[in-house]
């Protein structure tokens, strides 16, 4: 359903960021820019974007920059490229589309043989707009907060690569809930229910839910099952054993965890805004990503 408040949305200045990694995404993002302002708007690139590609006749902000002038984010590349962006300016609370030049797209949904027919009617006004939530945690050391971070996708605790399993003991909303000894354990928003969660057996969960999934990674009980809780939960994970483990956000900032070390993990207040093609609907980006069959032809 279009939500009404996306009408109210303007598009006068619009920030690029791109995979710079990807073979060619020169000429795409350049294109892409052009074809921006021959429509009328103004165009900046994101600092990394710039420089690593070389392109020097935009004007350059950062991601900080972006979010306080700026009205809307073009990503061209893959969801790797949509959650490094995302989490910096979740802040802000601007607008993302996602055009995809990698390989799944969950994030970037526009194929990028489509993006300018999508961003015409997007950007005149002829689209979804949907939002997301994040998760927010806190390593917790002898009751000093030693780091912490935002994950759109997931927070995971993992064992270290050169040791044995980890002794984890979970409490939501101070109700202890189990011990698990296990290669580690994903927190999952719903948006990261697609990413390393769904290979590790865990659910696929509809953006819009309000929940939480908790999958264990090779756990040593098999009864140690992926479990879905409110979102509105307080979490608290403490390393009971093991050596060399770690946390990360969304694999792009990382903490090495010692015994009794705890995270605490909630919903962060922020939420991640996505413009979506008026015909965009989540089941069949399930459908295309995941291979499912297509619904059978009506008569």
């Amino acid at each position: 359903m279009t939500n009404p408040l996306a009408n109210s949305i303007t598009f006068n200045t619009i920030a690029l960021v791109g995979k710079y990694s990807a073979p060619g995404i020169d000429k795409d993002l350049l294109s892409l820019a052009r074809f921006l302002m021959n429509a009328g708007h103004t165009v900046v690139l994101e600092h990394d974007t710039a420089i690593k590609l070389d392109i020097a006749e935009f004007t350059v902000m950062q991601p900080k920059q972006i979010g306080k002038n700026a009205d809307v984010v073009i990503v061209l590349g893959g969801d790797g490229t949509m959650l490094g962006i995302a989490r910096q300016l979740a802040p802000f609370g601007l607008p993302l589309i996602g055009i995809n030049q990698g390989r799944l797209g969950f994030m970037t949904d526009i194929p990028i043989e489509r993006m300018y027919g999508a961003l015409s009617e997007i950007l005149a006004g002829q689209h979804q707009l949907e939002q997301r939530a994040l998760l927010e945690g806190r390593v917790i050391r002898d009751g000093q907060e030693i780091s912490g971070g935002l994950a759109f996708n997931d927070i995971v605790v993992a064992r270290g690569a050169g040791s044995g399993m980890v002794d984890l003991t979970v409490t939501v909303d101070g109700h202890f809930m189990y011990s698990q000894r296990s290669d580690g354990l994903i927190i999952s928003t719903p948006t990261g229910s697609t990413a390393y969660a769904l290979s590790a057996g865990g659910p696929l969960l509809h953006p819009s839910l309000a929940g939480i999934v908790f999958v264990p990674i090779a756990p040593h009980t098999l009864s140690n099952r992926p479990i879905v809780v409110s979102d509105r939960g307080k979490i608290v994970i403490e390393i009971s054993s093991g050596r060399e483990a770690s946390v990360n956000f969304d694999m792009q900032s990382f903490a090495h965890l010692m015994e009794g070390d705890q995270i605490h993990i909630q919903r962060s207040n922020y939420k991640i805004c996505f413009l979506h093609p008026k015909e965009w609907n989540y089941f069949h980006t399930l459908r295309e990503k995941l291979h499912w069959n297509e619904a059978p032809a009506k008569n």
